[in-house]
């Protein structure tokens, strides 16, 4: 029986010695020789050099390493130390002696390097055929492309030979390759994973992404890996992410517009996304139809604008030196960004600018958009025949993502009735990655796919910390803080949220207060109920506002739930119930005012 791999699953087998790092590293050198064709290595699997850390790792043990043993693969424009960087250029190459600071956390955590993968050359292209060492296959279909640049690392996943792996996406790279290999693929918040020892595409708009298996997996490593690094002057420290959509009950998406949705055709690409936003909505979401017209202008600029000079910037001296070492499609492309003048640069700077406030104007109305993440799939030969053209079609859901500064995990969302795969993209605001991830796990955990061409969902685990605390307060309201109750807006306009309508713990006795405007909440010994109220969540930094505001003999305390949880919430001062009505009977405020209109 094949290993799972599963992050949860591998470490629970090595925990109870059913497995080994040596017995999983020679399992995967067998799958991965079954693979050959699909051209998925630059750097194959090397026996000595994968044994030897095994062995190292067992030495070890576990203690400590909380990815022990569990293997991954490296787009080959990323360093790792002893290993040839190629980004699918054999003249480029050059063998660096530290690994890139992302692949480092990964080593130092206890995770496999397996090889480094196939890309489209110098990561210019969606589609996974632009590379000296192969055009990289589908995992479904070897005639249908694999999805690019980052081909060779979502195939790796796809096909069982890693448990996750590392991409980059600057255009889609970490989305396209894992919609049409049936993975999950997040594109963090641009800098919040280091890219010292990346080769750039353009590095003003560069990250380094994470294709897994499943979200909860993604989010071990993004865990694993975030964080500011000195070493890149690009990198940021993770912000607090607020009101966590991924978990509420209830959320707000945007859809775009149906007049912007594109499928190129593919009419059951197109059903299966209707059918995605339906699931979307049956997890607790609100559609808002979005006009899209502005983020698609935005994809434009990518390719269309001087953002090219970027990637000519990049490999300049070796370019100008060495063009005839480049794929014809790719070496034009990147040429292409010799021509913009300055003031082309600022133009376009100027028109960014523009569009992102026209398209930040969505996020007060929804907390995440859903879109596909391609509007379609091409076979080899489709590709190749429109190279330019083809890949634009592949970029029109993804090009805008890092040029707008947004977070994006791309979830599998069914197959087509010839067994391919589709997928949908989920995206919002710079550093919301974990709310996005948790949406995504119970995207997943609705429907248990098959993932890839190895396994099968398996059931929810315990995962570890949040890779990013959310920065926010919650307190618990059992008065005119309500919603729909005039004191309300206290609560809304601070950007509070309804976290669940619940009660508390049954020792507590309600009062109105002698103004007959409030209630008094009052936790006693004996002879306690159950009081109706409601859980809010907020901005920890409008926290210390609300509390200012609150009149004696009101404050704040501590109210256990009914569910044994406690948060802060309103609670009276024991002098408040002088000339108080217990109104106690009424388990709540709401009925209680009721009464009063009988």
């Amino acid at each position: 029986m094949a290993t799972s791999l599963y992050m949860h699953n591998l470490l629970s087998a090595y925990r109870s010695r059913q497995l080994t790092p040596t017995i999983l590293v020679e399992q995967l050198l067998e799958r991965s020789a079954r693979h050959t064709d699909h051209m998925i290595w630059i750097t194959p699997p090397q026996r000595e050099r994968l044994l030897e850390r095994a062995r190292e790792l067992e030495g070890r043990g576990m203690e400590g390493l909380p990815l022990y043993g569990v293997p991954f693969a490296i787009k080959d424009n990323i360093d790792l130390a002893g290993v040839p960087t190629t980004c699918a250029c054999p003249d480029f190459a050059y063998t660096p002696k530290t690994s890139a600071t992302v692949v480092q956390k990964l080593l130092d955590a206890g995770a496999i390097a397996m090889g480094k993968t196939n890309l489209d050359q110098f990561a210019t292209g969606l589609n996974g055929t632009r590379s000296p060492y192969g055009a990289c296959r589908n995992a479904f279909d070897p005639d249908y492309i694999s999805g690019g640049s980052s081909a060779g690392s979502a195939v790796a996943v796809a096909l069982g030979l890693a448990s996750f792996s590392l991409g980059t996406d600057t255009a889609g790279s970490g989305r396209v390759p894992a919609a049409f290999n049936n993975l999950v693929g997040l594109k963090p918040s641009c800098g919040l994973l280091s890219t010292a020892g990346v080769v750039p595409a353009c590095r003003s708009l560069d990250s380094v992404s994470i294709f897994a298996l499943s979200a909860q997996d993604a989010q071990e490593v993004f865990a694993a890996v975030q964080g500011e690094d000195p070493c890149d002057p690009y990198s940021r420290t993770p912000q607090p992410h607020g009101f966590d959509f991924g978990y509420a009950p209830r959320f707000r998406f945007g859809v775009p517009a149906g007049k912007d949705l594109n499928f190129f055709g593919d009419h059951e690409y197109a059903q299966m996304f209707d059918a995605a936003v339906a699931r979307l909505e049956s997890l607790g979401g609100e559609r808002v139809e979005l006009d899209f017209a502005p983020f698609l202008e935005t994809a434009r600029l990518l390719y269309g604008g001087p953002w090219v000079a970027e990637r000519y910037q990049a490999i300049r001296s070796f370019i100008d030196t060495y063009p005839d070492a480049l794929f014809p499609v790719t070496r034009d492309i990147t040429l292409g960004g010799a021509k913009p003048l300055a003031a082309d640069a600022f133009a376009a700077l100027y028109r960014l600018r523009e569009l992102k406030r026209e398209c930040d104007c969505i996020w007060p109305q929804v907390d995440c958009v859903i879109t596909p993440t391609s509007g379609t799939i091409f076979t080899r030969a489709e590709l190749l025949a429109e190279p330019v053209a083809r890949n634009t079609d592949l970029g029109y859901y993804t090009n805008f993502m890092n040029l707008l500064d947004y977070a994006a995990v791309a979830v599998p969302a069914g197959f087509r009735a010839d067994g391919l795969p589709f997928g949908v993209t989920l995206f919002a605001p710079a550093h919301q990655d974990v709310p996005l991830l948790h949406l995504a796990e119970r995207w997943q955990l609705a429907d248990p796919a098959p993932i890839g061409a190895m396994e099968t969902m398996p059931p929810p685990v315990e995962t570890g910390p949040a890779a990013v605390p959310s920065g926010q307060a919650r307190v618990a309201v059992v008065g005119a803080h309500l919603s729909g109750l005039p004191l309300n807006q206290q609560l809304t306009s601070r950007g509070a949220r309804l976290l669940s309508e619940t009660s508390t713990a049954p020792c507590y006795r309600l009062y109105a207060l002698a103004d007959g405007k409030r209630p008094g909440l009052i936790r006693v010994a004996h002879g306690g109920a159950a009081i109706d109220c409601e859980v809010w969540e907020l901005p920890a930094a409008a926290f210390g506002s609300l509390v200012a505001g609150i009149p004696a003999p009101l404050g704040i305390g501590t109210v256990e739930l009914a569910d044994g949880s406690a948060v802060s919430g309103f609670l009276c001062e024991g002098i408040g119930i002088t000339n108080a009505s217990d109104i106690t009977r009424f388990g709540g405020w709401r009925a209680y005012l009721r009464s009063l209109q009988v």
